[in-house]
């Protein structure tokens, strides 16, 4: 029997019949990725909360109030105090129950009212952020307030009922303005507005000296630290953030409107010159679009649609439409801020997540060309190689530790097009964690792609955001998914409700960091109408929605390009 819609679209516009040869015999991608029965769905969503209480119940059996799981040796770890140095462990751990507060959301998102209140009660209990550990304010940020945060909100959201404990006087909210106060140390002592990149939660800024931060540390803060201040009704921590990501954009190159990667907080020099889409500057793109999407303020949006348009003219390679035309599958590369020159021939993970941020920004066609490059590099290894050599077809970087940013897209991607191609994808994300990393209790880190060996961490974003975003891709009825329009989703995944009191500009007349104009000095020279958001996903072109979404010959040439089929 013909699915409703593709009968609805024949009737109404029978001349896509020829365009689109739909009763022709179908290639072998299409009869592999046309449909997902339902009851193939209800199969996944069920492994998808399989495995969230996989990692999530052992985290809380032998790890907490630790930070973080260990799966392999079924322990716990904290912040490395016998090696300061170690920032891979001490930016992140804080002995703050990380994993804990980070999840808190996927809980409700779950359904687990129970749980939810349960956890929220030892958080209370147990989260107090005065120690002397010394962490990075990206990450506490992100992963620590955006998760409080969250489900504060959460716990006053009609959309997810029976989340409210009947004890809470708005004690998450107390937690989150609490560390955002020792956070603030790094915003209070540097001419150019830029943060520092760590503080000592206890004494303020380190003694180490180290002034130099990236691009996605200082410009990644505006969520969390607006949200706080309209939650509280106090501006400092706008002040501090609009300021910073004000005085970050001024230092852009004139002639590119690119930015460099790593910064010297001090001086507004750069220290690292290397423009991409990845580590050290991918989120920074991300939270301007999504600032002006929750707090309607026009400059965010015009600081974005600027960056847009240079990563469009400088870093984009191959043909230059992504369904048409004849070349080499795009890519987005690293390159010179100062000249938009190649810089190196490798891609990063991180990358992964910005067909999302095109999703977001209405530029459907290039965030499906974009997602394949990665979900072909996928089905190569497994998972994806942190960093992908495209120019010697092989991983420079070979870990995988168990990053969200393909299945954020993936599940984005199909709640813009519907298509079930994405529901596959998932389904073989689902099948590679459950068989790659899946340990005795929990999910471990891939050490090498190539040998699937394994390293024994699960990191907090995991059950944050990887989880997240498979549970929902296949939880149609999920409040979040009937309610899509009314929330955003942090680049830690948190969900954020989109409303009007937190909208507008509440605090124009008391200080003017907020408000100012946006920077003329540089005017891409790219055709603007190709940056233009869409208005509505009515907009998705008929073949999008009812063939593959990347035309049978582009994904064979992709899939063929990393030798798989």
């Amino acid at each position: 029997m013909l699915n409703h819609d593709v009968l609805l679209v024949i009737l109404v516009f029978p001349s896509i019949l020829s365009k689109y040869n739909v009763f022709q015999p179908r290639t072998e991608l299409e009869v592999k990725y046309g449909s997902f029965s339902e009851e193939l769905r209800l199969e996944m969503l069920e492994e998808s909360r399989k495995m969230f209480y996989h990692g999530y119940d052992n985290y809380m059996k032998h790890a907490f109030p630790l930070d973080e799981l260990n799966p392999i040796d079924c322990n716990g770890r904290g912040p490395d105090y016998a090696h300061p140095d170690n920032i891979n462990i001490n930016d992140v751990l804080g002995d703050y129950s990380l994993t804990l507060v980070d999840a808190l959301d996927t809980l409700a998102i779950v359904g687990n009212h129970t749980e939810f209140k349960r956890a929220v009660k030892l958080i209370v209990d147990n989260v107090d952020f005065d120690k002397s550990n010394v962490v990075q304010v990206f990450e506490a940020n992100i992963r620590l307030l955006g998760g409080l945060l969250s489900a504060h909100l959460l716990i006053e959201d009609p959309n997810f009922p029976n989340l409210t404990p009947d004890w809470y006087l708005d004690d998450l909210l107390g937690l989150a303005h609490d560390l955002a106060d020792r956070l603030l140390p790094a915003f209070e002592q540097t001419a150019t507005g830029l943060p520092f990149p760590r503080v000592n939660l206890k004494s303020g800024l380190p003694e180490d000296g180290r002034t130099t931060t990236c691009t996605a540390g200082i410009g990644s803060l505006s969520l969390e630290f607006i949200l706080l201040s309209r939650l509280i009704n106090d501006p400092i921590y706008e002040i501090y953030v609009r300021r910073a990501v004000k005085n970050l954009f001024k230092y852009r190159n004139k002639a590119t409107g690119l930015l460099g990667n790593v910064i010297d907080i001090n001086t507004g020099e750069w220290q690292g010159k290397v423009s991409g889409l990845g580590a050290g500057i991918d989120s920074f793109y991300e939270i301007l679009l999504k600032s002006f999407i929750m707090f309607g303020n026009e400059e965010d949006k015009q600081m974005f649609e600027q960056s847009y348009a240079s990563i469009k003219q400088f870093m984009r390679r191959g043909r230059p439409q992504c369904n048409q035309g004849s070349g080499l599958h795009p890519l987005y590369v690293n390159v010179e801020m100062e000249s938009g020159d190649t810089a190196t021939s490798w891609v990063d993970s991180l990358q992964a997540s910005f067909p999302g941020l095109q999703v977001l920004y209405g530029d459907v066609d290039e965030a499906i060309c974009h997602h394949a490059l990665y979900y072909s590099m996928w089905r190569k290894y497994g998972c994806l190689p942190e960093r992908y050599n495209w120019k010697l077809d092989a991983p420079d970087v070979k870990f995988y530790p168990l990053r969200p940013e393909l299945m954020e897209s993936t599940y984005l991607l199909y709640r813009a097009t519907k298509n079930p191609f994405y529901l596959h994808v998932g389904r073989d994300i689902l099948y590679s964690l459950n068989n790659n990393t899946r340990a005795l209790c929990g999910y471990a880190t891939v050490h090498d792609v190539t040998d699937m060996s394994l390293e024994d961490r699960q990191e907090s974003f995991f059950l944050s955001e990887t989880v997240k975003y498979l549970y929902l891709l296949f939880d149609f009825d999920n409040p979040l998914n009937k309610k899509s329009d009314s929330y955003i989703f942090t680049t830690e995944g948190h969900i954020f409700p989109l409303s009007e009191k937190f909208s507008g500009d509440s605090w124009k007349q008391e200080d003017d960091l907020f408000y100012y104009d946006a920077p003329k000095d540089f005017e891409p020279s790219v055709n603007s109408s190709m940056f233009s958001p869409l208005s509505s996903c009515d907009r998705i072109s008929t073949e999008t929605r009812f063939s593959l979404p990347l035309r049978n010959q582009y994904l064979q040439q992709i899939f063929a390009a990393f030798g798989v089929s």
